[in-house]
């Protein structure tokens, strides 16, 4: 078998939609189930020079009898024939999944934790293995649509192209046709296919000669994918729209939504980009965020 699907709960209700979502896309893959979950602050209770997170022991009986067992028995009602793993660790959430996913072929988690505040759509353990995380991320949120397609946000940089290559191969997994969305639009950006740009209100003047730049751009990513891919039917789609806005509508009818960590926009420095976020918080279906090959 190859690497598992890894997936936290640490009893929320979206820990455990996170259960049924991770058992079913470890049977899709072939692959173990690993749940983990994680508990207490280490820094408090560990003496100096200690590791941050340490398999639990026997003392743990009753916790692992507790919010993991009924864990294992929903994801064995999800996907009775997988192999199932338990991994109790005492550490800060965070570092034991981030650890945990390194050997991971994907993890999975809610939209928000037990630790959340009212009026987060998004919880920090999600964001910050989306940002931090080694393994492509799903976050479990919305209403997918069994019969949708995949779609997978196109947009030029490493990242993105890594996106792209995951998402043709969930779509072969799934059996689903896959959409490969590219938002554009007259501002500066698109200044980087050496097009005249008003500097006053850093907008492109030759509309035109943009779009048939991003379909360029959208053309040259999709098609070695769709020669390696033949059985998978795509429809390249070019919008013209704000992107986040445009992007999140997709996810409308879509059973999965791919997007890169960061996007060729991105300033320096930063490890999530401003389309990814806003997909986490608000797409309508589950979001798996893949970071570049860096």
């Amino acid at each position: 078998m190859g690497d598992p699907v890894v997936v936290g709960v640490d009893g929320s209700a979206s820990s455990f939609d996170a259960i049924d979502v991770a058992a079913r896309e470890a049977r899709l893959r072939g692959v173990p189930l690993r749940i983990v979950h994680a508990f207490g602050h280490p820094a408090l209770h560990l003496p100096p020079g200690a590791a941050p997170w340490n398999p639990a022991g026997e003392s743990l009986e009753p916790m692992v009898h507790g919010v993991v067992a009924r864990a294992e028995k929903q994801a064995h009602a999800a996907a009775p024939d997988i192999e199932i793993a338990r991994s109790v660790v005492a550490g800060e959430a965070l570092e034991v999944l981030e650890i945990e996913a390194r050997s991971a072929a994907l993890a999975v988690v809610g939209s928000r934790g037990l630790s959340g505040f009212a009026g987060l759509l998004l919880g920090s353990t999600a964001l910050h293995l989306a940002a931090h995380g080694r393994c492509p991320l799903m976050v479990v949120r919305g209403r997918p649509d069994p019969a949708g397609a995949v779609v997978v946000a196109v947009d030029g940089s490493e990242a993105g192209q890594a996106a792209v290559e995951f998402a043709f191969a969930e779509a072969v997994l799934r059996k689903a046709p896959l959409v490969a969305l590219h938002v554009w639009n007259t501002w500066s950006e698109g200044a980087y296919e050496g097009l005249p740009v008003d500097p006053l209100s850093a907008v492109v003047a030759d509309v035109d000669r943009l779009r048939e730049a991003e379909q360029r751009l959208l053309d040259r990513t999709v098609a070695p994918l769709e020669s390696a891919f033949p059985q998978v039917a795509v429809e390249r789609r070019l919008v013209r729209s704000r992107i986040r806005p445009a992007l999140i509508e997709a996810t409308g009818s879509a059973q999965l939504v791919v997007t890169g960590a960061r996007g060729r926009g991105g300033f320096t420095g930063l490890l999530l980009g401003s389309v990814s976020q806003a997909l986490l918080q608000h797409a309508h279906c589950p979001v798996v965020v893949v970071r570049g090959r860096g």
